[in-house]
């Protein structure tokens, strides 16, 4: 059965994230809360724990996961950045938004799109996320928590450890987030001189970003 941690979310209890930690390391699938939506979320390096991860999302390699940062220096360490891209970047970090972008060598090819070579980035602003960022020391690799059956984004945490309690870890519960999943923009036609594309339109507003 899924650990449960409930812990604060503006002043998360940091001995409870650290156990959430524990079970990271440990190759385990968690259910975090963001500032859009919870999001399941493992250790970058552990391919199990990536495959699980697809497993309990019912996505293939095509579908774009996303390397939650804890700030823009994280950022550049994944993906390749022109001046003009990371601007745009900066000017809704930290915020609900997903960044897809080139991704470096830093990144473990069997996370990254398998054509376009390409991974989804953000900087979270949920206080009790980057808590267990901090703690954990390193981007961790995420994707929306969304019911495969029903296609709902999933907000209460407890509702989450019913459904995912023999498939997840455990779930951190910071109160419930909002319904919206990130609003997601390719950044890769920047590179080349073209424009932002907006891929999907969810929580944070395009206005922060100059493409409304």
């Amino acid at each position: 059965m899924a650990q449960y941690f409930e812990v604060h979310p503006q002043n998360p209890q940091a001995r409870l994230l650290k156990q959430a930690v524990a079970l990271l390391e440990r190759g385990g699938v968690l259910a975090v809360p963001t500032d859009s939506s919870y999001a399941l979320a493992c250790h970058l390096d552990d391919k199990a724990a990536v495959d699980r991860l697809r497993q309990i999302r019912r996505v293939d390699e095509r579908h774009h996961l996303t390397l939650l940062c804890r700030d823009l220096s994280e950022l550049a360490n994944y993906a390749r950045v022109d001046n003009r891209q990371y601007r745009l970047v900066k000017s809704a970090t930290p915020g609900p938004y997903t960044f897809i972008l080139e991704a470096t060598r830093e990144v473990p090819r069997r996370v990254s799109h398998p054509q376009r070579k390409t991974i989804g980035l953000r900087v979270p602003g949920h206080l009790a996320l980057q808590a267990l960022l901090d703690l954990h020391g390193a981007p961790l690799l995420a994707t929306t928590l969304i019911d495969p059956d029903t296609g709902e984004t999933l907000n209460d945490a407890q509702a989450i450890r019913e459904r995912f309690e023999h498939d997840i870890a455990g779930v951190v519960d910071a109160g419930p987030c909002p319904l919206q999943p990130t609003t997601v923009v390719d950044l890769v036609p920047m590179g080349t001189g073209g424009e932002a594309v907006v891929v999907r339109q969810g929580g944070g507003p395009l206005g922060a970003l100059g493409l409304e």
